[in-house]
């Protein structure tokens, strides 16, 4: 098994998206927010698996890559708990400096997508991006909006906005091209038995023309 040309760029982005969210609802930074620590470490821990399961099988420069970002997203939360609880010394101070790195990073993972929407548009083929994956996107994006909007939380509603609007652009892209995408019998080569045309006597079937 491999991972062809699936990318991790996706699970990186929302690892570190999570870990923020995370660490932006603790009682210490934005009290009252156990919902988005709750929902957050669910999606951590199901990104960290998605990841194990991408570096097991992947080469040793995919595998390298997991463990670089992975490394750098850690040191990096490292440094932004350090500062915002030493600089910062009110909830709404650390709410903010929190939520805008918050409001960055969901950018970032809403839109790593784009590398693999590229490449759908370029090949015309949706075998890349996972039609489960942009649905959840979407969903995600739609259901944290409505949340944002019943608790008013500007960072909340800005990031998941863009990610309704990211995961709405890549259902559009999969309509689109879902039929022109090439399936894997025909990609090895192996003719259908649609397109077989049976001889009268005791010969082979031929393709038909």
């Amino acid at each position: 098994m491999a991972v062809e040309e699936f990318k991790p760029d996706p699970y990186i982005a929302t690892a570190m998206n999570c870990m923020l969210w995370i660490f932006y609802g603790l009682p210490m930074v934005h009290p009252d927010s156990i919902l988005v620590v709750t929902i957050n470490s669910i999606g951590l821990a199901m990104e960290l698996i998605y990841l194990s399961i991408f570096f097991l099988y992947a080469p040793n420069k995919g595998r390298a890559k997991v463990i670089g970002w992975v490394a750098l997203e850690i040191l990096f939360l490292g440094v932004v708990a350090a500062c915002t609880l030493t600089l910062r010394k009110t909830h709404a101070q650390r709410s903010d400096l929190v939520g805008i790195l918050c409001v960055i990073f969901g950018v970032l993972m809403y839109a790593s997508p784009l590398t693999v929407m590229r490449k759908v548009i370029k090949t015309k083929s949706v075998k890349y991006m996972p039609f489960y994956l942009s649905l959840a996107n979407f969903l995600n994006g739609v259901i944290w909006v409505t949340y944002a909007l019943i608790r008013f939380d500007l960072y909340i509603l800005i990031g998941n906005g863009l990610g309704a609007l990211s995961g709405a652009i890549q259902l559009i892209l999969y309509a689109c091209y879902f039929k022109s995408t090439p399936k894997d019998d025909d990609e090895n080569g192996v003719v259908e038995p649609s397109e077989l045309q049976l001889s009268g006597g005791n010969g082979p079937a031929r393709p038909a023309v």
